[in-house]
């Protein structure tokens, strides 16, 4: 390979220079001219960083105590990618404003927030009832309008379904339009760009919802529509319905995605997206984490969930109790030593999983939350650690949270007969 990569050197030297190299003997003349190629992606330029062994360097610091530094151009890192086989393009790293609305946040907080994540050149927000009723929108509104933003340079994400502050429910064709021409009132935009299925209604008629979410869009509503929190089947029968009815099918999947929660994202989704074009929205880096000073564990398992009525009895919970707290210890251990990596790496470990997340192919866009710019500067250095994820790093990352998916076996139906 060696030889190979000096004779195209050469090659190109002779054709730049061939008015000075006139007594060459006709087997250079003969020779084949070889023409380089620029590279298809810089994204690839990051894979050839890695080393064969771990390096730990970090010759610069990625925000654990810096200051705020706004600026006009693109954070370091961060990239923009089609969504889903859609041609809609956006940040590798969008908003999410669960916490940016949540009751302890100011206005003046949210929307300096909000200017800081756009400055540096998101330009994708995810908005929920479900986390802060319809203050989201409503602020989110007022914000675009008061800087006047360009509608082509930024993608509104909202939501429909899960709605906790009202009682107004279900994926009806009812429910659907109202909810739809709501959100555009409280926007004060004259679409959105995509909208979102929070779960799916086991009560409504898949064939009625694809049909409503159809309506919208050709309406000029909204552009496109995805789900949330949809297993894999479900997105399936979604996609066929709409082939059969002649529908606008989905186009991402919004799902969980981090350290300990990996099945559906790295086994289902990317088959989805080969086959009917789903990508994937992800969420969850930052509920994995740690305290903002990094302090005290806080990770909590999902098996430490279980209530008692989820049991079959008393005596049952009782026997499960160990086996949970053996979980949790299992996992508290984990989170210590990617802790002592994360100090080894030069950051945190909030910001060390963020950056694990987006190594990973699937994700096309990452939601992150922050309640100040402080915070938001701080996970936003994350996209700087993404060089230094080299193979052997993410290899001893893999080795200390040891669960990887693995797709389980195909079962024969003879055999359960």
């Amino acid at each position: 390979m060696s030889l190979v990569m000096c004779n195209i050197a050469t090659s190109g030297n002779d054709n730049n220079n061939n008015s000075s190299h006139n007594h060459h003997n006709e087997h250079d003349k003969n020779a084949v001219t070889i023409y380089r190629c620029p590279i298809a992606s810089l994204d690839c330029m990051e894979e050839f960083a890695g080393h064969t062994q771990i390096d730990y360097g970090h010759p610069y610091s990625y925000g654990i105590n810096s200051s705020i530094r706004p600026t006009t151009t693109p954070t370091p890192g961060l990239r923009y990618k089609n969504l889903g086989k859609s041609g809609l393009r956006c940040s590798n790293v969008g908003l999410g404003t669960w916490s940016i609305f949540s009751p302890n946040v100011s206005s003046e907080q949210a929307e300096s927030v909000i200017k800081l994540a756009s400055d540096n050149g998101i330009n994708l927000f995810d908005l929920s009832e479900a986390h802060s009723g319809i203050r989201a929108e409503i602020e989110m509104g007022k914000i675009i309008q008061k800087y006047n933003w360009k509608r082509t340079t930024y993608i509104i994400v909202t939501k429909i379904y899960w709605s906790t502050k009202s009682e107004e429910r279900g994926l009806s064709r009812k429910h659907i339009i109202e909810s739809v021409k709501a959100s555009l009132q409280r926007l004060q935009v004259d679409y959105i760009d995509i909208i979102l299925i929070h779960k799916a209604d086991s009560m409504c008629p898949m064939e009625e919802m694809i049909r409503a979410m159809n309506y919208v869009i050709n309406q000029g509503y909204c552009l496109y529509w995805g789900t949330a929190k949809w297993s894999h089947v479900e997105i399936m029968e979604a996609y066929s319905n709409c082939r059969q009815f002649n529908c606008v099918t989905p186009i991402v999947e919004q799902a969980e995605y981090h350290m300990f929660n990996r099945e559906k994202a790295e086994l289902f989704l990317p088959e989805l997206y080969n086959k009917i074009g789903v990508g994937l929205m992800a969420w969850g880096p930052l509920s994995m984490s740690l305290s903002e000073n990094n302090e005290r564990l806080m990770f909590t398992t999902k098996g430490s969930l279980r209530n008692k009525s989820q049991s079959y009895s008393w005596t049952e919970d009782e026997l499960n109790k160990e086996d949970r707290m053996d979980e949790t210890r299992r996992h508290c251990e984990k989170l210590r030593e990617l802790g002592l990596l994360a100090e080894k790496l030069g950051c945190s470990l909030t910001q060390l999983s963020i950056a694990w997340s987006l190594k990973h192919e699937p994700v096309q866009s990452l939601l992150i939350g922050a309640v100040s710019t402080e915070q938001l500067h701080t996970n936003l250095q994350a996209l700087q650690l993404l060089p230094r994820l080299s193979p052997p790093v993410m290899l001893e990352i893999e080795k200390i949270i040891d669960n990887k998916p693995v797709r389980p076996l195909p079962v024969s139906t003879l055999a359960l007969r």
